[in-house]
């Protein structure tokens, strides 16, 4: 159904757009979201470790640059 360009609709159009919309979506199944999940927490813990290891790594420079001892 095509509209009229600058035709206002209402809400009852809006919740049937939604609805229409919501029937083409495909939801993933349970393997999908566990296999998502797990990819998820893998990627996080990695970079949470790469950003230790450079903080650890620009500490100990400052450390030996500057001669400070930090708490």
């Amino acid at each position: 159904m095509a509209k009229e360009k600058g035709k206002k609709t209402g809400f009852g159009d809006y919740y049937k757009g939604i609805k229409t919309e919501m029937k083409k979506v495909v939801w993933p199944t349970k393997k999908e979201v566990a296999s998502y999940t797990a990819v998820v927490i893998a990627t996080c813990a990695i970079f949470a470790l790469g950003f230790w290891l450079i903080d650890t790594g620009v500490l100990a420079a400052l450390k030996g640059i500057l001669g400070v001892q930090l708490g």
